[in-house]
């Protein structure tokens, strides 16, 4: 017979103690502990429930070419810029986490993703859909299906929070893809009482994690985030699922999913959407989202360059903006671009072309919101920020793409091919970057492209009369 006992355990950060405490120990929080009862052997009432995955032995180790993967093939969420973010589609048996700022989208997305998924009904696939929600009713869940003009025949809805009775539900009826909303809100009586907590999040992200896998099913979890952007929670979580995508969104309307993590794919490809009264819509065509276009020459403190996000290239405009420091003290803004890039660029600047940037403020934005992350941005930056302290503008249908080093040098960045590509598809007609290697060659010679070593000689380049 297992033993039970018990321990005082803190709704805040899941420290647990013998004995009751008035604060917490480990967070410092006030009248947070709560006494709680725990089995020894383990976690109770799941075992019956979680079952072996198909082929994998639970008596040893086996061998790992011995392991057949053919029975875990991908299918489609019906969105081509989700598939393309989790690496060419859903992988059966994953979990996927799925974090934004409130009213962003995700259940949204989530139920639109429930309508359009195309799972294959092979024979031993159900193809059901279940859609698991803790914070909304059933009767807002089919209005929501009715606006987005989601046909719901296909899909299933619980609305539940106890891990208990979702567990048998699972069980009962065996899901292709589970959609929970939101992780945060499952409670299980042996981690406490109270939802949202560290202990119970982890608990119940494992037990639903372990029988996703276990029965070759794809989870998707939506969870809350704090103010400062990041996944709320213990950072546990993020290590248990197979994928964290972040939904985020621009000023000017545009909704980007990223992944921070991907076991199944890379962390590099970006999905766009746009907000609109059906719903989330795909952008098919990104080429021309982030630019703007003018009549007239460019004014100064802007810069064109094409960036790379994962397998697409996409033309950006870094815009620049210097003035007069206040109160003596000089600071930098920028959140599309990390300030630490921001300050660098313009030290490089000072150093190597004399430019004063230790009495000014330096603003600095991406048209359209993205966030950039990439050092192929270092030399538009730099021009934006030259154009911006000088007054001079950037010339018109010109683009830029390199690295710049602390000493001032050109370095070449990643597929310049096919960023020189973009450019010309947009129109473009110069391209200014690092000394050409030999695949550059070729592009150089018919006078589009031509390389530079560093920074003093691309100023001259770009911003010097001819």
């Amino acid at each position: 017979m297992a033993k039970n006992k018990t321990v005082f355990e803190c709704i805040e950060c899941g420290h647990q103690d013998p004995k009751w405490l008035g604060r917490c120990p480990s967070c410092g929080k006030w009248n947070t502990m709560e006494q709680i009862t725990i089995t020894e052997s383990g976690v109770t009432g799941l075992s019956s429930i979680v079952n072996q995955s198909p082929g994998i032995s639970s008596k040893g180790p086996v061998m790992l070419h011995d392991v057949d993967t053919s029975e875990v093939p991908r299918f489609s969420s019906g969105f081509a810029e989700v598939d393309r973010v989790l690496g060419g589609g859903i992988m059966r048996g994953s979990a996927i986490l799925l974090g934004g700022e409130p009213g962003i989208g995700k259940s949204t997305l989530m139920m639109q993703i429930a309508g359009s998924v195309k799972i294959d009904t092979n024979p031993g696939n159900s193809g059901k859909i279940l859609y698991i929600s803790g914070e909304e009713s059933a009767g807002q869940l089919k209005m929501r299906a009715d606006r987005l003009g989601v046909k719901s025949e296909k899909i299933e809805v619980l609305i539940e929070s106890d891990l208990g009775r979702i567990l048998e539900t699972l069980e009962n009826s065996k899901p292709e893809l589970i959609i929970l909303d939101s992780i945060q809100t499952v409670v299980a009586e042996e981690a406490g009482k109270v939802p949202g907590t560290v202990n119970q999040v982890k608990y119940c992200g494992h037990a639903l994690i372990t029988w996703s896998k276990n029965n070759n099913a794809a989870l998707f979890f939506i969870a809350h985030v704090t103010k400062e952007g990041i996944i709320a929670g213990p950072k546990i979580v993020e290590h248990m699922v197979d994928t964290v995508l972040y939904f985020d969104h621009s000023n000017s309307g545009i909704r980007f999913v990223r992944a921070a993590k991907n076991r199944f794919g890379s962390v590099d490809e970006l999905g766009l959407f746009t907000m609109e009264a059906s719903g989330l819509k795909e952008v098919k065509e990104p080429s021309t989202l982030f630019l703007i276009q003018r009549d007239d020459g460019m004014p100064p403190g802007i810069a064109a360059v094409p960036v790379f996000e994962g397998t697409r290239a996409l033309m950006v405009e870094i815009q620049a903006l210097t003035v007069p420091a206040k109160s003596g003290f000089s600071r930098t803004y920028s959140d599309r671009i990390d300030n630490n890039r921001v300050s660098r660029i313009a030290a490089v600047l000072e150093k190597n072309l004399g430019l004063r940037f230790a009495d000014q403020d330096i603003y600095v934005n991406v048209a359209g919101g993205m966030r950039l992350n990439e050092v192929g941005i270092e030399l538009a930056l730099a021009c934006a920020l030259y154009s911006a302290r000088t007054g001079i503008p950037f010339p018109k249908e010109t683009a830029v793409a390199g690295e710049i080093s602390l000493a001032g040098e050109i370095r070449p960045t990643a597929h310049m091919e096919r960023r020189i590509k973009t450019a010309l598809e947009m129109g473009f007609t110069k391209f200014i970057g690092p000394v050409p290697v030999e695949t550059l060659h070729a592009t150089s010679k018919n006078g589009i492209y031509t390389g530079s070593k560093n920074i003093s000689e691309s100023i001259k380049l770009l911003f010097s009369k001819p």
